[in-house]
């Protein structure tokens, strides 16, 4: 399984220190796991729903897939789904997005039309 874009979802606070830090090393989860969580466009609205539900101030980066070369990884995960798992740093080079990720009113995440 491929992808050519991929998703990861953090902190307006983990997106400003990856920014001084030149790239972005992980949230605690991701470096407990020792990769970073990325999601696919038909897996990111369920993964901001089981791990995000009701939280404001969250960014969602686009990130070039191909740029990531054979440091990322599909491997199963929920549902015996394949998600792509990145085993190093995230290089600004390979986003190609960092967008806001608001509230609904009904506390789920309004994401981008073509998600």
């Amino acid at each position: 399984m491929t992808a050519d874009i991929i998703y990861k979802i953090l902190t307006e606070k983990e997106w400003r220190d990856a920014e001084a830090e030149g790239a972005f090393s992980g949230s605690a989860v991701d470096q407990a796991d020792g990769f970073i969580h990325f999601s696919t466009a038909a897996q990111v609205a369920e993964t901001a729903r089981r791990h995000f539900a009701g939280q404001d101030g969250l960014i969602l980066l686009s990130v070039d897939a191909g740029e990531l070369g054979a440091t990322l990884k599909w491997e199963p995960s929920r549902d015996g789904d394949l998600f792509p798992h990145l085993y190093q740093k995230l290089v600004f080079e390979a986003v190609i997005d960092a967008m806001p990720l608001p509230l609904a009113p009904d506390g789920g995440h309004v994401f981008p039309d073509h998600l």
